[in-house]
């Protein structure tokens, strides 16, 4: 954002204008997003933010709070809230992007909100005092508390000596070229949609054009294509005084199409891809349950941006300030090329050359030339198209039942169902069932890693009456996973046995360490956020659409994320033998893995082959399950498998508190000394010297925590009669 000439893009769920981009926060102070803001829009950078309206009595976000904080800082900066829950009738849903867009030139998508909680390091530190890293309300837990209000967001809303952080995983990628004026125009689309039903007649909320083909609408009675010449002055776009192409006085009824050229039309000269074909995937939904939805296609080498169908009365005539044109294409730099002599300030490296590695955090990968596809969950409610789009969810069945060899997934929630389910309709669970059962019956090495939060990331103890959100989401996950006909751990050990273990685990990950120096040791769960599935080391999907029906079915929350496939491969190992592997999709998971597993650099290639046992069972297996012991031995951190009803975690809770004095709603305070017998006598350790055998975050998720309980709300609880909000 800092070397934007033009235009700025923000679209999220949650905005906190206070947020540091930098730490420590206090060297970084020019980093805070409204004074990076109000520095850009002085230069004449026009900035659109877009966020999700919530309900108030649901959600403290305070939307409202961060639109008038905006506003404030320069005229520039325009923002509009969506939706308007009486007049659109929309209450349950909600908008759950995450977009930067710079310029038309670069974005970055995936599952961080610009806002407090969400910034950390692959260290995961539990405890920040005094604050260096995160100042007042950005020192986070909300599993403990949620903040009434936002506005003193120095002040701290946790006794830091008494409770610790939750460290926070997440996944975003930065793209550069073509692939960013798809991401731009999912904004424009929904920017305008908002605009004309919100502020129609509002001068000063404008309506904005996408850059690239637009096509006239075939209702129009003309389908040709306008290209349009940009006023470019030298080698950069400072002079543009609008990129809008619309003055405020523009009627809401010229809100234009965003109809890219045909892709057919286009030139599909660079090969084969393996993303061809995957409109052929079989429909895993029942066909009763749903109507029926366009195939979604991959070209070739091309990207098929998602159609609007809004109406465009009269498509205006001030054009002129649109960039030129170019072929629409589906490969996207990761690394920009570097063979031109006048390079663009997104064509840069200030890192330094990362062709090959990550830095040595392993928090930023490499930037490689790649093909992607932008993808989509939106409606009419969400974006005013008259079809439903719920390209993410087939893209995900569909790269499922197209893998070679293994599948990892990061979510924050898990929750899907069977062919016949009919409470669930995604059917990525189903999708997972059939590719394991294929591999099973061929005799063939499969894997599937999923890695999810070892509890929901709301406020309140699981036995509190409060907390029926919290137990709803877990009921729904163990009906996934492990509890009842339709999870998919009871109907494969019905034909596999124990063997299932060989073809798919669950885990979740955890940290600990001292609040302060001298302090009390503290654990909590690192709470995955992240939105990612890797197959074979050469096809990556990141964004911001978790596994459930609110994000995937596409009539409910508005959801973007990007599929990318490598062009460019590395040797490495799939199941013992050679194998090519793509240069991102391979960096991002031994990125991923190193930190989840504690491997320094010498170490990583241990897990370069993720399907053969010496990795997926002797370290990967292994380590969850060592770490899983130690954290037991010396917290009896919530969520175990010891704890099978609510009178035994109400016990379990009593006793750590009367034996601590103080403890955490997820018991996460370690006693002074570990008690333990040698020789008849009491002896006592430091909980340090048990805890340095952990390493990296990785804990087996706890399949048998609360098995006896029915968690699902009852009908004095609010939870009971909107229970579609919850999966």
């Amino acid at each position: 954002m800092i070397k934007s000439f033009v235009q700025i893009f923000i679209c999220g769920w949650w905005l906190c204008p206070e947020l540091y981009l930098r730490r420590p926060f206090h060297a970084h102070a020019t980093s805070r997003l409204d004074a990076l803001l109000e520095e850009k829009a002085k230069q004449g950078v026009q900035i659109y933010v877009l966020l999700y309206k919530e309900v108030a009595l649901a959600l403290k976000i305070n939307s409202v709070y961060s639109k008038r904080k905006l506003l404030g800082i320069h005229e520039n900066v325009r923002v509009l809230r969506y939706p308007d829950h009486f007049s659109s009738g929309v209450y349950l849903w909600s908008h759950h992007e995450k977009l930067v867009i710079v310029d038309y030139q670069i974005c970055f998508i995936g599952g961080l909100d610009l806002c407090f909680g969400r910034y950390d390091s692959f260290e995961h530190t539990v405890g920040d005092y005094p604050p260096l890293i995160w100042p007042g309300k950005d020192y986070y837990n909300p599993r403990e508390s949620e903040p009434n209000s936002w506005e003193d967001t120095m002040k701290d809303e946790l006794d830091r000596g008494k409770y610790p952080r939750m460290p926070w995983h997440d996944v975003h990628c930065a793209l550069w070229g073509p692939p960013c004026r798809d991401v731009a125009r999912h904004f424009v689309q929904r920017w305008n949609y908002a605009k004309r039903n919100k502020a129609p007649n509002e001068q000063a909320i404008p309506l904005l054009m996408p850059q690239h083909h637009v096509v006239i609408p075939h209702y129009m009675g003309r389908s040709r294509e306008i290209e349009v010449e940009s006023k470019k002055v030298g080698d950069n776009y400072v002079d543009i005084k609008r990129q809008d192409s619309f003055s405020s006085q523009s009627s809401f009824q010229d809100i234009p199409l965003l109809m890219p050229q045909e892709a057919d039309e286009l030139d599909t000269s660079n090969g084969d891809s393996k993303l061809n074909g995957l409109d052929e995937t079989h429909d895993l939904r029942d066909q009763t349950s749903r109507g029926s939805r366009s195939p979604f296609s991959f070209r070739k080498s091309k990207i098929e941006p998602s159609v609007s169908d809004m109406p465009m009365k009269g498509f205006v005539d001030d054009l002129d300030t649109l960039q030129h044109p170019r072929e629409l294409s589906s490969d996207v730099m990761v690394q920009p090329s570097m063979k031109t002599a006048d390079k663009k300030w997104w064509e840069t490296q200030e890192r330094g050359d990362l062709l090959v590695s990550a830095d040595e955090s392993g928090q930023v990968g490499p930037r490689i030339p790649c093909r992607c596809q932008v993808i989509r969950s939106v409606s009419q409610w969400s974006a005013g198209t008259s079809q439903i789009e719920e390209s993410i969810h087939i893209a995900y069945c569909s790269l499922i039942e197209k893998a070679e060899h293994f599948v990892y997934i990061e979510n924050q929630f898990f929750i899907s169902g069977l062919s016949g389910d009919e409470a669930i309709q995604n059917r990525v669970l189903e999708a997972l069932y059939r590719r394991i059962m294929r591999a099973y019956n061929e005799k063939k090495y499969f894997r599937v890693i999923i890695v999810i939060p070892l509890l929901p990331g709301f406020q309140g103890g699981l036995d509190d009456g409060g907390a029926a959100s919290v137990r709803v989401i877990m009921h729904w996950q163990y009906q996934t996973i492990c509890r009842g006909h339709n999870s998919i751990l009871h109907n494969l050990y019905d034909l596999l046995g124990p063997k299932m273990h060989d073809y798919i685990s669950f885990y979740g990950l955890r940290a600990y360490g001292r609040l302060f120096d001298g302090g009390p040791v503290a654990s909590s769960q690192v709470y995955v956020h992240s939105k990612v599935m890797i197959i074979d080391d050469c096809t990556a999907l990141i964004g911001s659409a978790n596994i459930n029906d609110r994000s995937l079915l596409g009539s409910r929350d508005s959801e973007i994320g990007v599929l990318i496939e490598d062009k460019e491969f590395v040797d490495s190992c799939m199941g013992g033998k050679p194998w090519k592997a793509g240069k991102f999709s391979f960096s991002l998971r031994l990125s991923l893995w190193s930190e989840h597993l504690g491997l320094h650099a010498g170490e990583i290639s241990q897990v370069n082959d993720p399907v053969v046992d010496s990795t997926y069972k002797d370290i990967w297996m292994a380590t969850a399950k060592t770490n899983t012991m130690i954290y037991q031995d010396v917290f009896s951190c919530i969520p175990n498998d010891l704890i099978h009803s609510r009178a035994a975690l109400r016990q379990c809770m009593t006793d750590w508190k009367e034996k601590l004095g103080h403890t955490t709603i997820d018991l996460g305070i370690a006693p002074e000394k570990l008690e333990s017998y040698e020789d008849g006598d009491i002896k006592g350790t430091d909980p340090l010297e048990r805890l340095k055998s952990v390493k990296g975050h990785l804990v087996s998720f706890p399949l048998e925590f609360m098995c006896k309980e029915d968690l699902r709300p009852v009908f004095n609880e609010s939870e009971y009669y909107a229970t579609q909000v919850f999966h």
